[in-house]
């Protein structure tokens, strides 16, 4: 993916460094959300760089390297579990966002966000665009930056964790979660709003009597 007629427009407007912010993990049962800010050269070419979710594992690896080696700023913020059930999942991806940019070494001058949301509450020229991670070069970098780490995030709390498996789901709710989170009952990743939310009838009773 090269820079996008979006980046070089604003960098021909006078923009020298333009961060894309994007986010990871706003739909599991259980972990943080995890947003990225990053802000890349001008005129940065990353081959096979693009929205992380259509990526193989082992490609957002590689990429995710590169990226950490090609940047002039990287920011990663993250919302906990207990701050999702407290602000809601928006709201708390928002503060995820805002961390992240607070976690710049670089201060930027523009943002450009995945999504159709700007982020309030910050004072820096930005736009949402709809579907950026597969538009934005910045985007995308930020994309993929957030789904490593949070899913490197995850394979760590397996560690303490391991009957549930994050280290394979990542915290969604497939089966083999449910079936953990019926058995064993909730952790102190898990997000309770999240379990009232997307609970099936047949477990509903194991879960709410937890």
């Amino acid at each position: 993916m090269r820079t996008s007629t979006i980046e070089k427009q604003l960098f021909n407007d006078g923009f020298t460094h333009i961060a894309g912010i994007d986010e990871a993990g706003r739909g599991p049962l259980a972990g943080p959300v995890f947003a990225a800010a990053v802000i890349l050269p001008k005129n940065t070419s990353i081959r096979k760089l693009n929205d992380s979710k259509i990526l193989t594992p082992s490609i957002r690896e590689s990429l995710y390297k590169t990226l950490l080696r090609n940047n002039i700023s990287i920011g990663i913020g993250i919302a906990t579990p207990s701050e999702i059930d407290k602000l809601n999942i928006l709201n708390a991806t928002f503060l995820a966002m805002k961390r992240a940019v607070g976690n710049l070494l670089v201060m930027p001058d523009y943002l450009l966000i995945d999504g159709n949301k700007t982020i309030p509450g910050i004072n820096i020229k930005q736009k949402a665009i709809v579907k950026g991670d597969s538009k934005c070069v910045c985007i995308s970098a930020a994309s993929i930056i957030a789904k490593v780490s949070r899913d490197k995030y995850m394979e760590e709390i397996h560690k303490k964790y391991s009957k549930y498996g994050f280290n394979q789901h990542k915290g969604y709710g497939t089966k083999e979660h449910f079936f953990a989170i019926k058995n064993f009952g909730i952790c102190p990743e898990h997000r309770k709003t999240f379990l009232k939310k997307f609970v099936q009838s047949d477990f509903q009773t194991s879960l709410f009597n937890l």
